[in-house]
C-alpha cells in the first residue's frame, strides 16, 4: 500500500512538472494568442490583426480610414489596439458615424492618435516613465499626445481629453512594430 501511494504521488509528481514546462513554454510563446489567433511576429500589424476576433471595429475602422498600407509599410509603429469591448464603451452610433466616407478626417486623426512612431515594447515605456518621474510623453502619428503611467501593475494612458485605457496585452511583437491591446478607446482634443 505505501509503494502504491509512492508510486501515485510520484505519477502526479511527473504530471505536475510536464504542466509547469507546458506552461513556462505557452508563456515564453514568439506567438501569443489575441482575439483567439496567434499573432506571428513575422507578420505585420495587420496580417495579424485581421486574425483577432477581438479586433473587428479596430480592423473595419483602419480600412475604412484606408490606413491598411500605412500599418503594412516598414514601420516600425507602436500601435495601442482597442478591442472590440473598448469600441463598445463609446456613445450609441459613434463608430457607425466615424466609419462613414464623410468623417474619414476625424477617423483617420482618431486612429492614428493610436499609433506611436518606432518600436516602443513595455520595456521601453516603463523606462521612460521612470525618466519621466512617474509619466511619459508619447508623441503620436496623428500629431497629439498621449501620457503613459504606471498604476499598480498596470500600465495606463491618458489621452488629452483625460480619459484613460489600460495596457491589457502588451509586447504583441510584430516584422513592422509592437501592439498593445487597451480596453479603452484613447481620443485626441
Amino acid at each position: 500500500m505505501k509503494n502504491l501511494a509512492l508510486s501515485i504521488l510520484f505519477t502526479l509528481g511527473i504530471f505536475a512538472l510536464g504542466n509547469v514546462a507546458v506552461s513556462a513554454q505557452m508563456m515564453r510563446s514568439d506567438n501569443p494568442m489575441v482575439g483567439g489567433a496567434a499573432m506571428y511576429k513575422t507578420k505585420d500589424i495587420v496580417d495579424n490583426a485581421v486574425n483577432s476576433a477581438d479586433h473587428t471595429t479596430l480592423v473595419a475602422a483602419v480600412k475604412a480610414a484606408g490606413l491598411v498600407g500605412t500599418l503594412k509599410s516598414k514601420g516600425p509603429f507602436t500601435v495601442f489596439a482597442p478591442t472590440n469591448a473598448a469600441f463598445d464603451k463609446l456613445p450609441a452610433g459613434t463608430v457607425e458615424m466615424l466609419v462613414k466616407p464623410e468623417n474619414k478626417a476625424t477617423l483617420t486623426k482618431i486612429l492614428t492618435y493610436h499609433v506611436v512612431a518606432g518600436n516602443m515594447d513595455s520595456k521601453a515605456i516603463a523606462k521612460a516613465i521612470k525618466n519621466g518621474g512617474g509619466k511619459a510623453r508619447l508623441a503620436t502619428v496623428s500629431g497629439g499626445t498621449l501620457w503613459a503611467s504606471m498604476r499598480g501593475g498596470d500600465l495606463i494612458l491618458t489621452d488629452e481629453k483625460g480619459g484613460t485605457a489600460t495596457v491589457t496585452i502588451a509586447d504583441v511583437r510584430q516584422s513592422n512594430g509592437v501592439i498593445h491591446v487597451i480596453d479603452s478607446v484613447v481620443l485626441p482634443n
